[in-house]
């Protein structure tokens, strides 16, 4: 880096440690550690084990917080003197700093944006193809492989719960499940991701090389966990059962293992064939539900005055919340963010941080 951009990257850490101490004193976490630390030293601490264990979790990750914030302030102010002092010199010890304090502190003030109930649960993702028969389905098929990508890259279990495929190729409609393994907050990350996105490219499927446009949409709903409490009544449920669809086997079209679940007062549908027992797939898809409904009450929420939900838009023009152009350039922009890339084929293979931050910082 050259020292104008060091100087800029030093303005953006600022900020995030401004943003960082503000948040120390909003939550009061200096004084939380002292009571922690009172509460650790008591010596009935262990006669209830389990609320022992969250005292001491508690206290070391705030600790732990409160030490990281301070030793970063240090090293910037380290680093602003050898800038101010010998640049020239000390510029690729600088560089190595500043990039490290950059990640460290942008790492940080990530993590604080995800201050929603539901951003630590895991998440199901839902794909629909839209105008575009054939086009629309290889589409979906591209996005579900994004996805899954995005997971594997980043610590992320990830399952297809539910998968339709086209009659030609790609796939009409899909389901996965992503869950935290190495990493936390799979649907806070996750949850900018629902709405139309859209494709433009010379169609594989086109003898004479046409540009086409293709949609398809996304949603996504949080896991509900047993901490949230979604009350369904079966007067208010039908279940379906259905012979699964596949590639083949000894299994598949030969028992009735699929489950579909249509929520009656809402309309909602859901379905799983994803398991061989149609008692695990009727749990799955009642998990399913259970999300789509919170999600359906929180959407309300936020949108009382707009009628329906406000991802549920029409799978067509004009409703984008990003484009992919592969052709006649290649470019990947979002339209809520502006943030743009040219690299097509790495966003393509899950490299999609970049604009799930975006969206964040929104």
């Amino acid at each position: 880096m050259q020292k104008q951009d060091v100087i800029e990257k030093i303005e953006q850490i600022e900020k995030y440690l401004d943003f960082w101490s503000a948040n120390i004193v909003k939550n009061n976490i200096e004084a939380k550690i002292v009571d922690l630390e009172q509460k650790a030293g008591n010596p009935d601490l262990w006669n209830d084990q389990s609320s022992a264990k969250k005292i001491l979790q508690e206290l070391s990750k705030l600790k732990n917080m409160y030490q990281e914030f301070k030793s970063s302030k240090a090293v910037l102010e380290d680093t602003k003197n050898a800038v101010d002092d010998d640049y020239d010199s000390l510029a690729e010890l600088i560089n190595e700093d500043i990039v490290s304090l950059f990640k460290k502190t942008e790492s940080w003030y990530i993590q604080t944006l995800f201050a929603d109930e539901s951003d630590s649960l895991d998440c199901y993702v839902d794909f629909n193809a839209g105008a575009g028969g054939t086009e629309s389905q290889d589409w979906v098929q591209m996005l579900l492989r994004m996805y899954i990508r995005f997971a594997e890259k980043n610590g992320y279990k990830c399952e297809i719960t539910d998968q339709l495929m086209g009659e030609e190729a790609g796939v009409k409609s899909a389901t996965i499940k992503i869950s935290s393994g190495e990493a936390s907050f799979p649907y806070g990350w996750m949850k900018g991701e629902s709405g139309v996105h859209r494709l433009v490219r010379v169609s594989p499927f086109d003898s004479n090389n046409r540009r086409h446009t293709s949609f398809a949409s996304v949603y996504v709903t949080p896991v509900i966990n047993d901490d949230i409490k979604i009350e369904i009544e079966n007067k208010d449920i039908r279940l379906d059962t259905y012979r699964a669809s596949g590639a083949g086997g000894q299994h598949v079209n030969k028992t009735d293992s699929a489950v579909r679940i249509t929520h009656i007062p809402t309309g909602i549908v859901v379905q799983c064939q994803n398991d061989r027992s149609q008692h695990k797939n009727k749990d799955q898809a009642m998990s399913m539900l259970k999300s789509k409904l919170y999600a359906f009450e929180q959407e309300k929420k936020r949108q009382a005055a707009v009628e329906g939900m406000a991802a549920k838009k029409d799978n067509a023009w004009g409703s984008q919340i990003r484009s992919y152009v592969l052709h006649p350039y290649k470019m990947i922009k979002d339209v809520r963010t502006g943030t743009e890339s040219t690299q097509a084929d790495k966003v393509l293979d899950g490299d999609i941080k970049e604009f799930l931050i975006s969206y964040l910082k929104l």
